[in-house]
């Protein structure tokens, strides 16, 4: 005979298969998309090979003194400009936010935008400008000797 005991021991029953069946759904769901995930995960994204600055100029690295790798973030607001100013060593940038437009004089202008990447140019002047309406601010690597000069300010070329 079906009484309320039975009832609610059936129905309790029947409640735990639902919830584990459920939970494994859902389980099977979350490997599903965590597999899918790291399908799409890249493990090493290069950002930059080469043997060249952005305006073709062939580098190498300093010779002498211990080796020194200094990265600094640089920020400028908009309309800040960098001044006019050489690099002596090897210097990677890697644009974070916003925009930079650099003036090379004779070698013309380029523009940076974020995600962008650059071996800038060596011993050649050159000016930057944040050209963006918000922020800009770039990663800048200098691979250079111990205590070695990495800018160094100078006077605007002649047009």
């Amino acid at each position: 005979m079906l009484s309320i005991r039975n009832f609610r021991r059936i129905s309790s029953s029947q409640f735990n298969h639902g919830a584990m069946a459920l939970i494994s759904g859902l389980g099977l769901c979350f490997l599903v998309a965590s597999q899918a995930a790291a399908l799409e995960y890249k493990r090493l994204e290069p950002l930059l090979e080469t043997g060249e600055t952005i305006i073709g100029q062939t580098f190498v690295y300093p010779q002498g003194s211990p080796a020194e790798v200094t990265a600094v973030i640089v920020t400028m607001l908009p309309g800040e400009e960098t001044g006019w100013h050489v690099h002596e060593v090897p210097l990677f940038g890697y644009m974070l936010e916003g925009e930079l437009t650099v003036d090379y004089g004779a070698e013309g202008k380029k523009t940076y935008k974020a995600g962008d990447t650059l071996m800038e140019a060596l011993d050649h002047p050159h000016n930057g400008v944040n050209t963006g309406t918000g922020v800009m601010r770039i990663l800048a690597v200098f691979m250079s000797s111990e205590n070695g000069v990495k800018t160094k300010p100078v006077e605007a070329p002649a047009d």
